[in-house]
């Protein structure tokens, strides 16, 4: 099969495409024909190895963490009704240490067959993959958030995957959404998800303008991190709530524990934001069925063929990316 390999750690240009064995499903396994493959920032980082600490991977490797597509075949353990089924899925090396050996960058993908999610008829192969990891950590930060009628709400990085999900929520919740994003289309494509308010957080003392605008939010939902996360907290009102779940920024919000007590902030995690008990598969069929029912978006901003995923990280890379970015196959 054709599959693209991560060949030494280095810029887009280390991605190359060539013929790779088929994948074999073992006990527990799926393959999965691949339809669309999720380009997530994380990958960017995998492939230059500025993720090793966290997914020691070495190459060769073949990256990407979800797909969809067609179940063609399953492991002597698992159930042969999953075989011609569309379905969306972290492929079986998602969050794996100790080398990502075959990722969804290929025509055929292993999935573990308690982690598939049979795709809905309302929704196509592309909107499927754009969920896999957006869909249920979107859901788990909605939930957590609690966010109540007439609250404002923060929403960094607002024209990425989760952030043009996370505005839709927070309006539908009756929150005043405030979208922080770079550039002119970002924020206008925020605004056009239902963002009251618009900010350009490249322009120096944005967040204290915020604070103006709305005197102080009640819940920031961060997912730029870095510098833009941690001058987010000058935005918070006092009681208010700071989830910090995105890194695109240069590493999660590095916030003063002593600014945050003395604000009387709470701030939350991405790795607090779910339980050794949470029911990830549950969160990825409501985000299906939020889809669905035509309560959700997505937005897919950029799809490449498998053979430019090169170009695929080179938009990301650039921060010029708006939601989603796909490979398809």
């Amino acid at each position: 099969m054709r599959a693209v390999q991560v060949e030494e750690f280095g810029g887009p240009e280390v991605l190359k495409v060539g013929e790779v064995p088929d994948p074999v499903a073992g006990p527990g396994e799926v393959v999965v024909r691949v339809a669309a493959a999720d380009v997530m920032f994380l990958d960017t980082m995998l492939r230059s190895g500025a993720a090793r600490d966290y997914f020691p991977a070495e190459p060769p490797f073949i990256p990407g963490g979800a797909v969809t597509g067609t179940v063609e075949s399953v492991g002597p353990d698992v159930d042969a009704a999953w075989v011609g089924k569309r379905v969306a899925t972290p492929t079986a090396a998602s969050g794996v240490g100790g080398g990502l050996p075959i990722g969804g960058y290929a025509e055929r993908a292993l999935a573990k067959a308690d982690t598939l999610a049979a795709i809905p008829a309302e929704l196509s192969f592309e909107q499927a993959a754009a969920l896999v990891h957006d869909g249920r950590t979107v859901l788990a930060i909605a939930d957590r958030a609690a966010i109540e009628p007439g609250q404002w709400v923060l929403v960094t990085a607002a024209a990425g995957g989760l952030g043009t999900l996370l505005v839709q929520l927070a309006r539908t919740a009756g929150a005043r959404v405030i979208a922080a994003a770079r550039g002119e289309a970002k924020l206008a494509l925020a605004q056009r998800l239902g963002a009251h308010e618009v900010i350009d957080y490249s322009e120096p003392g944005w967040a204290e303008r915020v604070r103006e605008r709305t005197g102080g939010v009640a819940v920031v939902l961060d997912g730029a991190g870095g510098e833009i996360g941690r001058a987010a907290l000058a935005a918070v009102a006092p009681g208010g709530l700071l989830i910090a779940y995105g890194n695109a920024a240069g590493g999660f919000a590095a916030v003063d524990a002593e600014s945050v007590a003395a604000q009387d902030v709470t701030v939350v995690t991405l790795f607090e934001l779910t339980t050794p008990d949470t029911d990830w598969l549950a969160l990825h069929q409501r985000a299906h069925a939020e889809v669905a029912a035509g309560g959700l978006e997505v937005v897919i901003g950029q799809t490449f063929p498998l053979d430019q995923a090169a170009a695929a990280h080179t938009a990301i890379g650039s921060r010029a990316a708006l939601g989603r970015t796909l490979l398809t196959v």
